[in-house]
């Protein structure tokens, strides 16, 4: 696979993730076994909404122009990793929560991975690979 042809698919999985970032409230409310850690009242649930929701749009807005944005996209990758990690050990020892196996752990290791495959290691490299037509 090209490096063009990485950059474009990096594109798509930004947007995508992106997307996926902004729809964790709907997923909260219609999959609470799979995406709400809370049962009954919490600020828990608003306040990883609204960071989730701001990384969604900077994940967006970071598809027009990847290799400007190696950091965020790489801090996505470890806290999508780390995150998960965490969520998956919470699930499987605490009782009611192994709903998350199939929801929102999976999810943040699927971004994790898609996105570490796609992205260069760094801007020097990708853009000077890029114009050797690598």
């Amino acid at each position: 696979m090209t490096v063009s042809d990485r950059l474009r698919f990096l594109r798509v999985v930004l947007v995508a993730a992106g997307l996926a970032c902004l729809a964790l409230y709907p997923l909260m409310l219609y999959w609470p076994s799979g995406w709400a850690w809370h049962a009954g009242h919490s600020d828990y649930p608003m306040m990883i909404v609204g960071i989730y929701a701001t990384l969604g749009v900077f994940l967006i807005l970071a598809a027009r122009d990847p290799l400007a944005n190696l950091s965020l996209i790489w801090f996505t990758v470890w806290s999508s990793a780390v995150h998960g990690g965490i969520m998956a050990l919470q699930a499987i020892t605490q009782p009611g929560q192994m709903g998350h196996l199939a929801g929102d752990v999976p999810a943040l290791f699927i971004v994790a991975v898609a996105l570490a495959i796609l992205t260069p290691r760094s801007k020097w490299a990708a853009r000077r690979r890029t114009h050797r037509g690598a």
